[in-house]
C-alpha cells in the first residue's frame, strides 16, 4: 500500500504571513517570464507523474475510486491538461491586434495585452479532489499568478498528497498549499486577493460572492444544479439508460454536472426501465456493493443526507435501494415520482439517485424543467436531432450533451462553466488561461501624428464636421431596420454582404463557367 502523508491543518494565525510571501514574489514580476511559468507547468506535471500511486490510493480512501476511475477523471486528465497548456502557452501570451481596425486608428496599433490576475486563492471540491483543485491551479500558473490552493478538507488523503507535491515539485515563494476548515477558510477570505475561484456548493459559493464582493474580488463560481435528463418516445432506450446510468454510477453519483432527474415520455418509460435493469447487471454482474468499480459516499453527514432524501420521498423504488451505513455505500436508486415538489426534485441529490418522472410529451417535459430550475450546470436530451435542438433553444444551461450523460464536461479543451444559479464563469484548457488573465488594452501614439491630433484640442469651433468625416461609420439598414445595398456594394459581395461570402460565391460562378464552357466546347466538336 502506498504511503499517503496525514492531513495537517494550517494554523489559521499563518496564513496572512503566507498570502503576503506569496503577494510579494508576485510583485516581484518572477512569474510574468513565460519560460517561469512552463517550467513550474512541467515540474507539476513530473510532481504528479511520480506520485501517481499516492493519487491512486488516496482516492481510494476519501471516495473509494478504482484506479480506473481515478486515472480517468483524475490524474490523467490533469497530466493532458499540463502537456496542452505547456504546447499553446507560447502563443496564447503574445499580443493581439486590435479586430477590426479603422484607417485613423492604425497609426496607434491597439493592441491586447495578456497580463496575470495577481495572486489568487483556489478552493477545490471534494468529489473530484485533484482534477478540481489542480485543474484551475494549472491555469494560474500559466497565466503568470501566484496562488494559494485551499483543498476540500472532505478529502483529506487527496488534500495531503496534493500538499507534498506542490511542496516537493514547485516554486515554494509562489504557490502553497493551506489546509483547513471553516476557520481557516474564513481567514483566508478576510485577505485580498485579485481572483478567486471556487467549486462547491451553491450556499457556499453566496458567502463568498458576498465576502469577495466587499473588496471588489472578482470570483469564478463552479457550483452544482438540478440537472434534467429529457428522453423523448423517439430516443434509443437501451442507449439513454446505459448512458444515464454510468452518469450516476461513476464517483457514486458524486458529480455536479450529472442528471438530478429524468423526465421521460410515457410512451417509452416501459422500454427504458428494462434497459436499465439490464444495464445495471451487465455492469455490476456479481452485485453493485461487491464490484471495485463502484465507490462510496465521501462521509457520514453526506450519507445520511441522500438516506433522508429517499426516506421522504412518496416515489416508488423500481430497482437498487440497497445501503450500507458501515461501508458508506449507496447502490444507484431508481425512483418513479409524480409530484415536482418530492424530495428527490426539489434538490440537488450529488449523489447515485435517480428520480424518473413521466411527461406526456417534449413540450411538457422542457416546461417542466425550465420550473424546477431554469439556470442548471447541464442538460441532456435524448431523441432526434431536432427534438435536442428544441430543447436547446427552449432552456439555459451551462453546458449540454445531446444523447449523453455530461460528455461535454468529459473534454478538457472544452470550456466549462455554469451560468445564473449554477456558477459564473469557466475554464478548462484555454478558458483556465484565460480565467486568471486580463485583458489589457493598450495603444502607442507615434510623434508625427500630432498634425493630425490637433483636431481634438479646443477650441472646437468649426471642427464637428471635420470630425464627423474622420469618425463616422455609414449604416446599411433603413429605419426600418432593413438591410440595404448599393449597386457597388452589391457587386463587390455579389449580394451575400460580406467579402468572405463573395468569394465563395466567386468560385461557384468560375466553376459553373468552367463547366459551361467544356460542355459546350464539347458540343460544338459532335
Amino acid at each position: 500500500m502506498e504511503k499517503v502523508p496525514d492531513l495537517q491543518f494550517t494554523p489559521a494565525e499563518d496564513i496572512p504571513e503566507v498570502v503576503n510571501r506569496i503577494r510579494s514574489t508576485f510583485h516581484s514580476h518572477k512569474t510574468r517570464s513565460v519560460e517561469y511559468r512552463l517550467t513550474q507547468l512541467r515540474k507539476l506535471y513530473w510532481g504528479l507523474k511520480d506520485n501517481e500511486a499516492a493519487v491512486v490510493e488516496a482516492c481510494k480512501r476519501d471516495l473509494g475510486k478504482s484506479h480506473f476511475e481515478t486515472y480517468l477523471t483524475e490524474i490523467g486528465w490533469c497530466e493532458n491538461d499540463i502537456i496542452f497548456m505547456c504546447k499553446n502557452l507560447p502563443k496564447w501570451v503574445k499580443d493581439e491586434s486590435a479586430p477590426n481596425i479603422s484607417l485613423t486608428n492604425r497609426p496607434v496599433a491597439p493592441k491586447i495585452k495578456k497580463d496575470p490576475m495577481g495572486t489568487v486563492l483556489i478552493i477545490g471540491a471534494y468529489n473530484f479532489p485533484i482534477q478540481l483543485s489542480l485543474g484551475p491551479f494549472i491555469g494560474a500558473i500559466a497565466a503568470g499568478c501566484t496562488a494559494v490552493l485551499k483543498p476540500s478538507e472532505n478529502a483529506p488523503a487527496a488534500a495531503a498528497v496534493m500538499e507534498m507535491i506542490i511542496k516537493d515539485y514547485l516554486d515554494p515563494s509562489a504557490y502553497t498549499v493551506v489546509q483547513g476548515g471553516i476557520p481557516e477558510s474564513t481567514a483566508l477570505l478576510d485577505q485580498k486577493w485579485d481572483k478567486i475561484f471556487y467549486t462547491g456548493s451553491a450556499g457556499v459559493g453566496t458567502i463568498i460572492a458576498k465576502k469577495a464582493a466587499e473588496t471588489l474580488t472578482p470570483v469564478t463560481l463552479e457550483l452544482g444544479g438540478r440537472n434534467p435528463a429529457i428522453i423523448t418516445k423517439h430516443a434509443d432506450p437501451r442507449l439513454a439508460a446505459r448512458r444515464l446510468l454510468w452518469a450516476k454510477l461513476l464517483n457514486a453519483g458524486q458529480v455536479c454536472v450529472s442528471q438530478n432527474y429524468i423526465l421521460v415520455d410515457r410512451e417509452i418509460l416501459p422500454a427504458f426501465l428494462e434497459e436499465l435493469k439490464k444495464a445495471q447487471q451487465e455492469f455490476f454482474p456479481q452485485g453493485v456493493k461487491n464490484s471495485p468499480d463502484y465507490g462510496r459516499i465521501v462521509n457520514e453527514r453526506q450519507w445520511q443526507r441522500l438516506k433522508k432524501m429517499l426516506d421522504q420521498s412518496s416515489g416508488k423504488i423500481l430497482l437498487g435501494g440497497t445501503m450500507d451505513e458501515k461501508e458508506k455505500f449507496l447502490e444507484p436508486t431508481v425512483v418513479q415520482v409524480d409530484d415536482p415538489t418530492d424530495s428527490l426534485m426539489v434538490d440537488e441529490s450529488f449523489g447515485p439517485l435517480i428520480p424518473i418522472y413521466p411527461v406526456n410529451d417534449l413540450d411538457e417535459a422542457i416546461k417542466m424543467a425550465n420550473e424546477v430550475h431554469d439556470t442548471p450546470l447541464g442538460i441532456y436530451p435524448f431523441g432526434t436531432k431536432q427534438e435536442a435542438m428544441k430543447v436547446l433553444n427552449e432552456t439555459r444551461s451551462g453546458g449540454a450533451s445531446i444523447n449523453d450523460g455530461f460528455f461535454h464536461a468529459s473534454i478538457p479543451t472544452l470550456a466549462f462553466g455554469g451560468v445564473g444559479s449554477s456558477g459564473s464563469g469557466a475554464y478548462r484548457g484555454k478558458a483556465s488561461f484565460d480565467s486568471f488573465t486580463h485583458r489589457r488594452s493598450y495603444t502607442t501614439t507615434p510623434g508625427w501624428m500630432e498634425g493630425l491630433l490637433k483636431i481634438r484640442y479646443p477650441p472646437y469651433a468649426g471642427k464637428i464636421k471635420q470630425f464627423k468625416r474622420m469618425n463616422d461609420l455609414k449604416p446599411n439598414f433603413d429605419r426600418e431596420g432593413r438591410v440595404r445595398y448599393s449597386l457597388l456594394s452589391w457587386l463587390l459581395t455579389l449580394g451575400t454582404g460580406s467579402t468572405s461570402g463573395a468569394v465563395k460565391r466567386y468560385i461557384l460562378v468560375a466553376i459553373l463557367a468552367m463547366g459551361l464552357r467544356q460542355y459546350l466546347q464539347r458540343q460544338s466538336k459532335l
